[in-house]
């Protein structure tokens, strides 16, 4: 759930002809492949589905935001989840941060660490309308330099509830949660997001996201935007995990995330 600001550019070369034959062989090939699901990342809206009792993931990612002001990230960051009893999750997120204003110097380092515990209270129920709900309270700790843009110089928090059901191969999660952002000129906000994806096969997971954040601070507004993301299973442990998106209002332009992930 960490969250950098980033940047990317985006640009396509070639025909139109070309763009729809590669997007249609894109899609024949996804809906050819025989089906898997996934959760959390690579969205910001989160999940209410801890990690198996004594399992583990493992990410080596980077996650982007571009503003009108520059952009921020990690590059990389380190992600590991540990099911530590049956329902409980255990969260650990330790980001190499940059920090690129306009018109001024990269900053590079460690940024504030992410630490957690993801709570699940309802189990799903197959057949049934219930769905699964969770918390996963979190914390950031201002270990990055706040003066170079690299952490946010005090302990932050954010306490959500999630809810998750699934259809045969769509799975939805969403919910929201408040954040505790302490700080001169800051405002405590909401996040509020939903996302809904479809695994086309034993290898693909396709899907795409909505989310909603109040201001955070004095300068800013409230903020809106979407994401689309891919999850590649590569093998039964490892994965591949995209997504990419813009703000559709506020002060974002655009976000991406791109992991690696190991699971066992």
């Amino acid at each position: 759930m960490y969250r950098p600001e980033v940047r990317f550019n985006w640009s396509v070369t070639g025909g139109t002809n070309s763009l729809r034959t590669a997007l249609c062989v894109l899609v024949a090939i996804l809906l050819l492949l025989p089906a898997t699901a996934h959760a959390g990342p690579p969205f910001l809206t989160d999940d209410p589905e801890p990690v198996e009792y004594r399992h583990w993931e493992f990410y080596l990612g980077t996650q982007d935001e571009i503003t009108n002001d520059g952009a921020t990230g990690t590059a990389p960051h380190v992600e590991i989840n540990y099911g530590a009893a049956p329902n409980v999750q255990l969260h650990l997120i330790v980001p190499v941060g940059y920090s690129w204003p306009s018109g001024g110097p990269t900053m590079y380092g460690l940024g504030d660490v992410e630490v957690g515990a993801k709570f699940r209270f309802v189990q799903e129920s197959e057949g049934k309308k219930i769905p699964m709900v969770g918390t996963f309270p979190l914390l950031e700790l201002p270990v990055g330099n706040e003066s170079k843009g690299l952490g946010a110089g005090h302990v932050r928090a954010f306490i959500p509830v999630w809810f998750q059901k699934s259809f045969g191969p769509w799975t939805s999660y969403g919910g929201g949660g408040y954040w505790l952002n302490p700080g001169a000129g800051n405002h405590n906000f909401w996040f509020v997001g939903w996302q809904v994806q479809r695994r086309f096969s034993h290898h693909v997971t396709l899907g795409t996201e909505v989310f909603h954040t109040t201001a955070d601070s004095i300068h800013a507004s409230s903020n809106q935007g979407f994401n689309v993301g891919l999850v590649l299973d590569l093998s039964e442990k490892q994965h591949v995990l995209f997504s990419a998106g813009r703000a559709t209002a506020g002060h974002g332009e655009y976000q991406g995330y791109l992991a690696y992930q190991l699971t066992f």
